[in-house]
């Protein structure tokens, strides 16, 4: 009997050796192809919120890291992509956070010119109720179009809320704390790009550190 628990132990020790062995191959054999998916999507949402007519670089290498955990509500930095134009910055897009969603933070990306205007919002990654808050992906709903050509004076400081709340963007049906947290994030968001925009540039600090 002795043999045969020490026979059966053994078996089950190679068993979970093979199994991590596996695990880590396939991990180590997807990594790339992950990584390189990521990049793409990004390229993509980079391309959706900053025109090309108003950049000639290459916006992925053009990446740098920002800590602001008071505007950009989290602890770690965020992505920075600035768009230039013969070598002139031209607008920036920020990664930011929606703290306060119904279901958890919100991770969101805004593009804003050098003038302060909006040009695209894009959300990244979310946890909000299926027909309900995921309306903020551009895929269920137009609505985060909304933010296009704002500013920090159009509208007014007091109307950037939800309709609901007195301001001008719209809320979800049976659903507002979504879009009321979206709101206050970009607004906050689009602050702090107004009021570092030369800071920002001025960072040497790039992506690839983050992911290294």
């Amino acid at each position: 009997m002795n043999k045969s628990i020490v026979r059966n132990g053994l078996i089950l020790a190679l068993f979970a050796m093979l199994c991590t062995g596996l695990v880590a191959f396939v991990d180590k054999f997807t990594a790339d192809k992950i990584q390189a998916q990521k990049q793409a999507q990004r390229l993509k949402i980079l391309t959706d919120i900053i025109p090309n007519d108003i950049h000639d670089n290459n916006l992925v290498q053009s990446c740098r890291l920002i800590y602001a955990p008071n505007e950009l509500n989290t602890d770690t930095p965020v992505a920075a992509f600035i768009a230039t134009k013969e070598q002139h910055a031209t607008a920036i897009a920020m990664e930011t956070y929606a703290p306060d969603g119904y279901n958890g933070k919100i991770k969101l990306i805004l593009s804003v010119t050098k003038a302060g205007e909006i040009l695209g919002v894009r959300t990244l990654e979310h946890n909000e109720t299926p027909g309900l808050g995921d309306k903020i992906e551009l895929s269920k709903s137009d609505w985060v179009h909304e933010f296009n050509g704002k500013t920090l004076s159009k509208p007014s400081a007091r109307k950037w809320k939800v309709k609901k709340d007195g301001g001008d963007f719209d809320q979800f049906t049976g659903a507002t704390i979504t879009p009321r947290a979206y709101v206050k994030a970009v607004h906050k968001a689009l602050t702090y790009i107004n009021s570092h925009f030369a800071d920002i540039q001025r960072q040497t600090r790039s992506c690839e550190e983050q992911n290294g």
